[in-house]
């Protein structure tokens, strides 16, 4: 079997770190649920506010809840504190984890 290799394409994106409740500029004041990041609900106890989550190592109450083209939990995806939210070139939005981001992003100027 062949393997191709592709490269990621060049397009700016539009990205804000997230870091708790009201971050996102288009989210509004931090005391309102998110328009972009909302408020992480789960009613499985292993989500309670009080309990870890592995991945990042904290509370499930810091962590917010974004909706994603690709889906994921129910048609979205889990934000936790630090990851950057991407809006893509359709408008869509996504998190990317803090590392993966700086790996794999880098500042533009301006049009």
């Amino acid at each position: 079997m062949t393997v191709t290799r592709y490269r990621k394409k060049p397009i700016p994106v539009e990205a804000h770190q997230w870091h708790q409740n009201g971050d996102h500029p288009d989210d509004g004041p931090a005391d309102r649920e998110g328009r972009i990041v909302r408020y992480f609900r789960r009613p499985e106890p292993e989500y309670d506010g009080c309990n870890i989550h592995n991945l990042c190592g904290r509370s499930w109450h810091d962590h917010g809840w974004i909706d994603t083209l690709e889906g994921g939990n129910d048609g979205a995806q889990v934000v936790c504190p630090s990851d950057w939210i991407i809006t893509g070139i359709h408008g869509e939005h996504y998190p990317v984890k803090d590392a993966i981001f700086r790996e794999t992003y880098e500042p533009v100027e301006a049009p």
